[in-house]
């Protein structure tokens, strides 16, 4: 299955629309069951220090950004968050919202530490490939999308029948497999050929990427 890319119906609704918030609520069990944080969170563990920086790309509602800081894996004021999105009312004080496109030659902050969850898949080679390009002064970037293969959209199509998804899950959920990747597809694309790079699919449909700069020394 060749990867192919398609708007995303919550990407274009206005966030307080009852869907998208209805699909934000979706996308966290989805989350839970792929377990997607918690693998996020057992990558990050060894690699934090006090003083490590670190940048959420496409944060959307800070989730996980806010499991981190509960995790006590790090303070608020190391979390750097960037999305189009508005900062969500219950933002922590003191961690960092940044309200711009990832392609706003302004928007990134030079941090340590870069993560993405279900995000990265949004995107053309070509996209990536500058996305790579602003990662380069990073220490370490730690990802986790959709695995794209034809037995993940039938345990989709499963998943949502069982657990009543509204459309938008329904319809985002297949594009996003569809989207996803394989073996060193995202490597590749970001164009960290020079890593260190580690990435494997799941079972349950996970794409779990990890890459260390070898340019960069840990704190």
């Amino acid at each position: 299955m060749h990867r192919y890319l398609e708007p995303e119906l919550l990407d274009h609704l206005d966030p307080e629309h009852p869907d998208a918030v209805q699909s934000r609520a979706e996308l966290l069990l989805i989350n839970r069951i792929m377990g997607n944080h918690r693998w996020l969170l057992k990558q990050l563990r060894p690699h934090l220090a006090a003083r490590s920086s670190i940048l959420e790309l496409g944060a959307g509602d800070g989730e996980f950004s806010k499991h981190l800081i509960d995790s006590k894996l790090c303070e608020p004021h190391q979390i750097h968050a960037l999305d189009l999105m508005p900062p969500p009312a219950e933002w922590p004080s003191g961690a960092h919202w940044i309200q711009r496109s990832i392609f706003d030659p302004d928007a990134w902050p030079r941090k340590e530490v870069v993560i993405a969850n279900l995000f990265l898949h949004h995107f053309t080679d070509e996209q990536l490939r500058e996305i790579g390009n602003a990662m380069r002064h990073a220490r370490l970037v730690i990802v986790c999308e959709p695995a794209r293969r034809s037995a993940h959209l039938a345990q989709g199509a499963l998943l949502a029948a069982l657990c009543d998804f509204n459309r938008v899950t329904c319809h985002d959920m297949m594009v996003s497999i569809r989207a996803g990747f394989l073996g060193d597809e995202l490597q590749t694309a970001l164009g960290l050929n020079e890593w260190k790079c580690d990435a494997a699919a799941t079972l349950l449909g996970a794409y779990h990427f990890a890459a260390l700069n070898p340019c960069v020394s840990s704190p």
